[in-house]
């Protein structure tokens, strides 16, 4: 074997091992339920899937979240815009319009704001809409901060959700429902702040996921 050859071999195999090494990146976007308002950053949704996954023999680096309580659909797409994330992630999650509802936008508003986050999230994940997944909108009526106005915060919601739902479909993208997990109306399901999901309640949605086969095939590179 000429040195040339070797020199060849060795470098296409230290690429092989770099390729094995290399995690798999996430891009999490969303607002307060993403960021995990009031619980430790290792009890956030996204950090959980991250170690349910790599518990799971997956290799997939810390998640970049882009996400802040508070932030309505156009909030989040000027965050994007600002941060420029890059275009190639293996995962990305999309969780947004909590805010759009609580502070009285319409649905129909919501609507194409939602669309066109989702095509933001899919041109992230390198225009594989097959690495996309969205999570629907948990139910804060179903909190000690929302529990008054429950009925009309369950109806909203279930509009918005309903929205966000056939959006994603339409676009060949996964879908996971998790708000009936938030009505659940145990204590321990939501945060300190009477208002926030929990560690646990954050542990039920990515269980979901992870119910799911077809979770795994987001993960083929």
């Amino acid at each position: 074997m000429t040195n040339k050859l070797i020199l060849t071999v060795f470098t296409f195999l230290l690429f092989i091992t770099a390729q094995a090494q290399e995690g798999l990146s996430f891009l999490a976007l969303g607002d307060s339920y993403t960021i995990g308002e009031s619980v430790e950053e290792k009890e956030r949704w996204p950090m959980q899937l991250q170690d349910s996954l790599n518990a799971r023999g997956f290799n997939v680096d810390k998640p970049l979240i882009i996400a802040r309580t508070g932030w309505r659909t156009d909030e989040l797409k000027a965050a994007i815009e600002k941060q420029k994330p890059g275009k190639n992630y293996d995962l990305v999650g999309l969780l947004i319009g909590v805010n759009n509802q609580y502070q009285g936008k319409s649905s129909s508003s919501y609507k194409p704001e939602f669309k066109e986050l989702l095509n933001i999230a899919i041109d992230h994940a390198g225009g594989d809409h097959s690495k996309v997944f969205v999570v629907s909108i948990p139910d804060y009526g179903h909190t000690p901060f929302g529990e008054k106005d429950k009925d009309r915060i369950g109806k909203e919601l279930d509009e918005y959700n309903a929205i966000n739902r056939e959006i994603t479909e339409d676009a060949g993208v996964k879908y996971y429902n998790i708000t009936d997990l938030s009505r659940n109306g145990e204590p321990d399901m939501v945060a300190s702040d009477n208002l926030h999901p929990s560690a646990r309640q954050y542990s039920l949605w990515v269980e979901r996921m992870l119910q799911d086969p077809d979770f795994y095939q987001l993960l083929q590179q």
